[in-house]
Formats: C-alpha cells, sequence, structure tokens
C-alpha cells in the first residue's frame, strides 16, 4: 500500500480505461493503509477488484470470507474471483476439496449482498482458463417448469414455456 502516492493516481488516472485487481488472502490484511491506498485509487476513477486464493486453515470459512468480502466492498474493492487452491508442488498442505469452496459460496448466497460474491473458479491446468464452479440451483424441468432450489433449500417453480402459455 505504500506505493500508492496522490502522484501515482494522477499519472494512473491519465489511462482510462484501467482496471486493477488486487490479491486478499484473510480480514486481516485489511488495514488502515491498505483502505487508505484503494480509497486513493478508487478516488482517481480506477475501478478495484480483488481476487483471493481458497487457503486450509486461513480462510476455508463462510465466516471469514464473509468478513473479507463484505470489508473489501466498504473499501470499494468488488469481490471478483475465488480460486480454488492449484495442486503444484509445496501447496499440498493449503488445499482444500472443491466441495468446500462450493459450500462457502453455497453459504454466502442469500445472506450477503451479491457485489460481495465472487465467482469460485479452477483456472485448469495446460491453458483450460478459467471454469466457474456454482452450488446447484437447477434441480431440473417438469414440462414446461425449470424447478429450482434458492439458498434456503426450498425448491420453485419456474414457468420457461411459450409467452401465449402463461395464464
Amino acid at each position: 500500500p505504500q506505493r500508492i502516492t496522490p502522484a501515482l493516481c494522477r499519472m494512473l488516472s491519465k489511462y482510462h480505461p484501467l482496471w486493477i485487481s488486487i490479491h486478499f488472502t484473510h480480514p486481516a490484511e485489511l488495514t488502515e493503509e491498505v483502505k487508505k491506498a484503494c480509497e486513493m485509487l478508487a478516488n482517481a476513477g480506477i475501478p478495484l477488484q480483488s481476487q483471493t486464493v481458497l487457503l486450509s486453515g486461513i480462510n476455508d470459512n463462510v465466516e471469514t470470507m464473509r468478513q473479507l468480502f463484505h470489508g473489501l466492498v466498504k473499501m470499494r474493492v468488488r469481490p471478483y474471483y475465488l480460486y480454488q487452491c492449484d495442486p503444484i508442488i509445496g501447496s499440498g498442505h493449503f488445499r482444500t476439496p472443491v466441495e468446500k469452496g462450493l459450500e462457502i459460496i453455497r453459504g454466502l448466497r442469500g445472506f450477503t449482498s451479491g457485489f460481495a460474491i465472487p465467482m469460485y473458479v479452477i483456472d485448469c491446468p495446460g491453458g483450460g482458463g478459467k471454469v466457474p464452479l456454482m452450488p446447484d440451483y437447477v434441480m431440473g424441468r417438469d414440462g414446461d417448469d425449470v424447478v429450482l432450489k434458492n439458498y434456503a433449500g426450498s425448491l420453485y417453480r419456474y414457468f420457461d414455456g411459450e409467452a401465449d402459455q402463461i395464464h
């Protein structure tokens, strides 16, 4: 955060459109210095977004992620990506099962603003790109209806037939 100065922000503001993506792991990182740096960038008209890696024992629970993502939104930083930790040498103790990430997203959805919920992704090996992972909310079809499950587990029917069939 010390590198972010009014002079740097003035210089960067000349090069719109410019987006800055910042890496955050835990709400303890949201210090006064970080808040001030983000405020300067946002006040310079630079949209800010974050990316976070899911790490076992560090941020692998709903409450820690909720605190982090709410804190970021308050600082005008949009939580953008939540990455599954890559299977690289030396990272085994940080890795969580994919189901843990889905559990966290499920625990955020419906209990906080959509602006505070990042897209959970796996960055596929070999240049496959980012693949979004979502809890299953579409349960299936029943005739012209799509059967949906909301964040609370309640089922709903959504008519998906022809417009002239709406009564």
